[in-house]
């Protein structure tokens, strides 16, 4: 039994690799990654540009900040082609400014400061993209080194100060609410870019397994099989091969992923200035060490999530006659597939909801929602233990009661509606 169980697997292995579907999908999807990498030079190729000119406008109490600081900016802007940022001294009061201060304006006051020579007040109508405001951050601590120089001889004690960050008060207009602005940006880019590509793999998985053995039962093939070697057999050896290809179809992901930043970068080390804001911004947050402390359990509710769908999606297929058939199966798996993504993506706005807790635990989408809730801190490790546990007990019980349909359905060729075989065949003692 063994030997046939390992054939069998192969077989269906062999069968996915060798598809004219597999290499034309992997064609498209080197294609599509490798350009969404490199998107700002494909769109700046076709003269397009992504990134929305900042004006600062300067009130300086200081008399000397503000060339200091346009000559930093100046700088800055020939060293960082994507810089989008121009610069130009005011002289209104706060109160005037905050007032009529746009969307694409910042404000900055530079006051002195008896211990720090200088201070820089920094406001905006709306959260500065992270890039410029880095940009800014550079600009502003150039200045007050150089306010410093100005200002006094500098000795070692002095030099201490000059060299710290500048203290500055971000006061963002249209923010009711105070928000991590790193964990919120990394929330709304890192993470929907990391579970992407779990969401792809899972649609690949259903619809592998559920089509080869639609495939199989459309061409009376099955009937040859079954004959041969139990239905138990036939459909873990669907479920091993399913998973083994998803693997190595998601080390191909991440293959065409070096490829496109191989070529954004141009094979340097050097990294693009939004990158590395990005990347400034993840650490920041928290985000790499919740990842970092979470990433055992990850890879294990992946693993079971894998086997979840695979099971699910072989042995609805058992019931099914015709690609319509299949269709039909494969539709509320999706819809419980999207449904999970869009609640770990917007997870951020049910903050304090149980409804949102409960979901955590639900087979199918804890995989994509309890990771989510655990970084923004709605629940802890327990909660995610839980979501793992009532995975796994799902799964077993997908397996004692799951192969009773499968046994039933797989020579099941009746022209009934599809959910009425399959209660039919969940309610049948034949096991």
């Amino acid at each position: 039994m063994s030997n046939k169980f390992w054939y069998l697997t192969k077989q269906s292995l062999k069968k996915k690799i060798k598809s004219k579907w597999f290499i034309g999908v992997n064609i498209m999807l080197a294609l599509v990654i490798i350009a969404l990498i490199n998107i700002n030079s494909i769109i700046s190729f076709f003269g397009g540009d992504f990134s929305e000119n900042t004006k600062i406008l300067v009130v300086d109490k200081t008399q000397i900040s503000y060339p200091i600081f346009e000559q930093s900016i100046k700088t800055i802007k020939k060293e960082n082609e994507d810089a989008k940022i121009t610069i130009k001294e005011s002289n209104k009061s706060e109160k005037k400014l905050k007032k009529d201060l746009k969307d694409n304006q910042v404000a900055i006051f530079f006051e002195n400061d008896k211990d720090e020579f200088v201070t820089a007040k920094v406001i905006s109508k709306e959260k500065i993209d992270n890039t410029t405001y880095q940009y800014i951050s550079q600009g502003l601590n150039a200045t007050k080194t150089s306010v410093a120089l100005v200002k006094t001889n500098t000795d070692p004690t002095l030099l201490t100060k000059i060299s710290s960050p500048i203290t500055t008060e971000r006061i963002v207009l249209n923010d009711e609410k105070s928000v991590d602005e790193n964990m919120e940006m990394v929330m709304g880019s890192v993470f929907p870019t990391l579970i992407l590509p779990f969401f792809m793999l899972i649609i690949f998985l259903v619809q592998m397994i559920g089509g080869e053995i639609c495939e199989e039962k459309t061409t009376k093939s099955m009937e040859i099989i079954i004959s041969n070697v139990s239905p138990k057999t036939h459909l873990l050896s669907k479920v091993v091969a399913s998973n083994v290809f998803i693997i190595m179809q998601g080390i191909l992901l991440i293959l065409y992923s070096i490829v496109g930043i191989l070529i954004s970068t141009k094979g340097k080390l050097s990294i693009d200035p939004s990158i590395d804001s990005l990347l400034t911004a993840t650490v920041e947050s928290g985000f790499l060490d919740k990842i970092l402390t979470l990433l055992p359990a990850i890879i294990v509710m992946l693993i079971l999530s894998f086997l979840a769908y695979s099971l699910i999606a072989g042995i609805l297929a058992s019931m099914t006659t015709n690609m319509e058939d299949f269709q039909q199966i494969q539709t509320p798996i999706m819809l419980v597939l999207l449904a999970g993504y869009y609640l770990a993506i917007m997870a951020g706005m049910f903050d304090g909801s149980i409804l949102i807790r409960i979901l955590s635990y639900v087979p199918f989408i804890s995989c994509l929602v309890s990771p989510s809730l655990y970084i923004i801190g709605q629940i802890n490790m327990i909660d995610v233990i839980i979501s793992i546990v009532v995975l796994i007990i799902t799964i077993a019980l997908m397996t004692k009661y799951g192969l009773r349909v499968y046994k039933v359905g797989i020579l099941n060729y009746s022209n009934e509606k599809i959910w009425s075989r399959f209660a039919k065949a969940l309610k049948s003692k034949d096991m």
